[in-house]
C-alpha cells in the first residue's frame, strides 16, 4: 500500500495524529503545508520530541495519569507515541496494558477524551456493514473485539472495556510492527449487568441489562458477516468474552474466519511457552509433567489444550496427554460424575474412584497437590494467595524444580507474590506471574520476575498472518509461537540465570522470530501461499513497521 500522503493543510494537518509531527515539521514543510505561525519556532528531531515526552510522563506521578497522558499523545502524534513507547517498553508496558489498563476501563466515562475506534450497539445489529464504513482509514490487518463482559479480573465494564482492544492494538504495533492506521479497537455494546455502572449517570454506554441467548448469538453473527463483507482477510481477535461466549464463539468461528481468542490461545502459548523453557532448565521433558491447575475457566482449559497438543506432538496419545492434568475450581477436583462442566472441561475430567481412594471429603488445592505430587503448578483462578506456604512447600518436597505459574491478573488476584514462592522452595521453584513483580534477590544478585503476559504472543502472531497472508490460525501456530517463545527465552538467558520468558525490552526481536515460526507453519498447515523460510523472513522484516517520520 503506498504511503499515506497529506490531503490536509494546517491546522487540520496538526489535528491528524497519523499525518501530524507537531514541532518536527522542517521550516520548508510549514511553509509548504500551511503551518506558519502555528508551532513554536523551534524544530526538534523526533529523538528529542520523544526526551521531552518523556519528561513530561515521568511529571505524572500516578499510573493512571501516565496512562492518560500516553494516550493524549498517541491521539495527538502516533509516530511519537510509539517511539516513545518503543524506547521505554518495558517503563511503560504496565501503564499503557496490565495493570494500569484495568483502572482506565473502570474509569472509562470519567476519563473519556477523544473517539477512538467504533462502537457497536445491539439496536444497530442490521447496520453493522454501514457503520464499519465510518471507520477512520481504509484497509484493517487487526481488528480487536470485546463486548466488556469478563474484563483482565475485574469482571463487566461495559462500554469501559474499550480501553482493553485500544491497548492491546497499541502493543500490536508497538512489539508486532502493525501500522497503527490499520488497526481497528471495536466494542460491542451489548449492554451492562454492572449496577454500578448503570446507576452512574456519567456512564457512556447502553444503559440497559446485557442482550443474552439467542439475541447475543443473532449480535455476534451480524458482525462477524459485516467483518467478512467490508473486510475480508482481516485478522480478528476476541478479547475478554466471558466463558460462556468465549469458547462457543471461537468454536463457531475459528473455521470461517482468520481469527483468535487471546485469553484462551495467547494465554496458553505464553504459559507453554514459559513451560518450555522451564523443561528446558530443569533437564527434564515435558512428557515427564504432571500438571495441577486452579481454575477452570476459558483461559485456564486453554492453557491444558495447547500444553496437551504440544504432549501429543511429542508422542503422546490425546488420552495420555489429558491425564497429565488434574483441575481443581471452587467446586473441587473436576471428576467424571460432575453434572456442571462443559465439554472442554470433561475432557479433563478424573474417574471418581481416583479421588475417593484418598479417602475423607471433597479435597481442596492442598489435598489434590499432597496426592498427586505436580511437577507444575497453574493458577488461573482469580483466587488472591490461592497458592498458600503449604501447598508450596508440600509441591517443593517431591520436586526439585517445581514450576509454578501464578497467571492471574492485576496483581490484586494472583495466586501467589514470587519473592514468597522463591522463599518457600528455597529458590529452587521456575516462576511466571501473570502480572508484573519486582525483581527476585537470588545469591545477591537481581533475578527478573518473567511476566506471563500475552504480550509475548499476539503482536507476533499478527505479524506473522500479515506478512504470510495467512487465512486462518490453526492450533499447530499457536503451539509453534509457544516453542518460539521458549527458545527465545533460553537464548536471552545470561549469568546461569534463564528467566522463564525474554526480557520485555527485546520483544520487537523475539517478535520477529516468533513471527517466522508461525509463518512457517502457516505455510506447512496449508492455509498461506507457499513460500520458503527466506522470503518469510524478509516479508516479516518489510511488514514489521518502525515509527519515524515520512517526508
Amino acid at each position: 500500500m503506498a504511503p499515506h500522503t497529506p490531503q490536509v493543510r494546517g491546522a487540520a494537518l496538526l489535528a491528524d495524529p497519523l499525518l501530524n509531527k507537531g514541532t518536527a515539521f522542517t521550516a520548508d514543510e510549514r511553509a509548504a503545508l500551511g503551518l506558519d505561525g502555528l508551532l513554536p519556532p523551534a524544530t526538534e528531531t523526533l529523538d528529542e520530541q520523544a526526551d521531552r515526552a518523556y519528561h513530561a510522563f515521568l511529571g505524572y506521578d500516578k499510573p493512571l495519569h501516565r496512562h492518560i497522558y500516553l494516550r493524549q499523545l498517541q491521539d495527538t502524534n502516533e509516530v511519537l507515541f510509539y517511539h516513545l513507547l518503543t524506547r521505554h517498553l518495558e517503563e511503560m508496558l504496565p501503564v499503557v496494558y496490565t495493570p494500569t489498563v484495568g483502572e482506565a476501563c473502570r474509569r472509562f466515562s470519567e476519563i473519556y477524551r477523544r473517539p477512538r475506534g467504533l462502537f457497536l450497539t445491539y439496536e444497530d445489529r442490521h447496520r453493522f456493514r454501514e457503520i464499519l464504513r465510518n471507520r477512520p482509514g481504509g484497509e484493517v490487518d487487526v481488528i480487536v473485539v470485546t463486548d466488556g463482559q469478563r474484563i483482565l479480573g475485574l469482571g463487566d465494564q461495559g462500554v469501559g472495556g474499550m480501553g482493553i482492544p485500544i491497548g492491546k492494538l497499541s502493543l500490536y504495533t508497538a512489539i508486532g510492527g502493525i501500522r497503527p492506521a490499520r488497526t481497528l479497537p471495536i466494542l460491542l455494546d451489548v449492554g451492562t449487568d454492572n449496577e454500578e455502572l448503570l446507576a452512574n449517570e456519567h456512564y457512556l454506554g447502553r444503559r440497559q441489562h446485557r442482550v443474552t441467548g439467542e439475541e447475543y448469538d443473532e449480535m455476534i453473527e451480524a458482525f462477524v458477516s459485516a467483518v467478512e463483507a467490508e473486510l475480508p482477510g482481516t485478522l480478528l481477535q476476541w478479547e475478554d468474552f466471558a466463558t460462556a461466549h468465549a469458547r462457543p464463539i471461537l468454536t463457531r468461528y475459528q473455521d470461517r474466519l482468520l481469527t483468535f481468542n487471546d485469553d484462551i490461545q495467547g494465554t496458553a502459548a505464553v504459559a507453554l511457552g514459559a513451560l518450555t523453557t522451564a523443561t528446558k532448565v530443569a533437564g527434564t521433558a515435558l512428557t515427564d509433567h504432571r500438571i495441577v491447575v486452579l481454575g477452570a475457566g476459558s483461559a485456564a482449559i486453554g492453557v491444558a489444550d495447547m500444553i496437551r497438543a504440544a504432549l501429543v506432538e511429542e508422542g503422546l496419545s490425546e488420552q495420555e496427554a489429558a491425564d497429565r492434568f488434574w483441575f481443581v475450581d471452587i467446586d473441587g477436583p473436576l471428576v467424571r460424575s460432575r453434572t456442571d462442566l462443559t465439554p472442554e472441561q470433561r475432557t479433563y475430567a478424573r474417574d471418581d474412584e481416583e479421588v475417593r481412594q484418598w479417602g475423607g471429603d471433597t479435597p481442596d488445592l492442598a489435598r489434590v497437590v499432597r496426592e498427586v505430587e505436580p511437577t507444575v503448578l497453574i493458577g488461573l483462578s482469580t483466587a488472591h494467595g490461592a497458592f498458600t506456604e503449604d501447598i508450596v512447600r508440600t509441591m517443593a518436597d517431591s520436586c526439585d524444580r517445581p514450576v509454578i505459574l501464578p497467571l492471574s491478573n492485576p496483581t490484586s488476584n494472583a495466586e501467589a507474590d514470587p519473592a514468597d514462592l522463591a522463599r518457600w522452595t528455597d529458590g529452587r521453584a521456575l516462576i511466571a506471574a501473570g502480572s508484573p513483580f519486582p525483581p527476585l534477590k537470588v545469591d545477591g544478585r537481581e533475578v527478573p520476575v518473567a511476566q506471563a503476559n500475552n504480550v509475548y504472543v499476539f503482536p507476533a502472531v499478527g505479524l506473522a498472518v500479515t506478512a504470510s497472508r495467512a487465512t486462518r490460525v490453526t492450533d499447530r501456530m499457536m503451539v509453534a509461537a509457544a516453542r518460539a517463545l521458549g527458545d527465545c527465552a533460553v537464548r536471552a538467558g545470561t549469568d546461569g540465570a534463564t528467566p522463564l520468558l525474554p526480557p520485555l525490552a527485546s520483544m520487537r526481536d523475539a517478535a520477529r522470530d516468533i513471527a517466522l515460526a508461525v509463518a512457517l507453519t502457516a505455510v506447512e498447515d496449508g492455509v498461506a501461499p507457499e513460500a520458503d523460510e527466506e522470503q518469510l523472513r524478509e516479508a516479516i522484516a518489510t511488514t514489521q513497521w518502525t515509527p519515524r517520520y515520512g517526508s
